[in-house]
């Protein structure tokens, strides 16, 4: 089996490399890929850096564990970075023969039935969720319950937990000149200082 992590990764943070290390081995997961969003189509692109910084500071946030890959497959398609047609390159790419399971937040599940064709990614691919201390657990719930039974979903719930660390937390504290030691790969703090990613927001 295969695990895919989207997101903007803007930065990527301990937070993310944590839940899925975990993921990985509760689930015994050949690997982890990581797939920076080119353009996500729930957010606006205010605050966010170009792709080429995100990637790089994926890369580096990655780089020491065997299990963890990047992705640059949605760098490499038109438009919006849509899971649907990020999933039918990856079934394309690597095959029949590979289970491919998608690692969201329990934040993302209550707000599954809103994405593009979300039928047709419970087709391609299992579902894992991270709980979050953010989302209630009666309609995380509730929701997976209701996805089984109309869509006969395969969804799995992680013992994960998760870190009180955000990307947006993370910006604003760059941006203020505090320190985002602890909360990225030290790698990662250097990136983004050396090149002010976030100081003039």
């Amino acid at each position: 089996m295969i695990g895919i992590m989207g997101g903007t990764f803007n930065p990527i943070h301990y937070g993310h490399l944590l839940m899925c290390e975990h993921i990985r081995e509760e689930f015994c997961l050949e690997k982890v890929l990581f797939v920076p969003a080119k353009s996500p189509p729930h957010k606006g692109s205010e605050g966010i850096v170009e792709t080429g910084r995100r990637l790089e500071m994926v890369r580096l946030a990655i780089r020491d564990n065997p299990f963890f890959e990047l992705c640059d497959v949605e760098m490499r398609m038109e438009g919006p970075s849509y899971t649907v047609e990020t999933l039918r390159v990856l079934t394309r790419e690597y095959g029949d023969g590979n289970r491919l399971c998608l690692i969201i937040g329990a934040d993302s599940l209550v707000q599954f039935p809103t994405w593009k064709r979300h039928e047709e990614i419970l087709g391609m691919a299992d579902i894992i969720v991270a709980r979050r201390p953010d989302t209630e657990n009666g309609r995380l719930d509730e929701t997976i319950d209701r996805l089984k039974a109309e869509h006969n979903a395969r969804i799995h719930l992680s013992g994960a937990a998760a870190l009180d660390i955000s990307s947006t937390r993370i910006r604003n504290r760059a941006r203020e000149g505090l320190s985002i030691k602890y909360m990225v790969p030290d790698c990662v703090e250097r990136y983004i200082h050396e090149h002010r990613l976030y100081a003039e927001e």
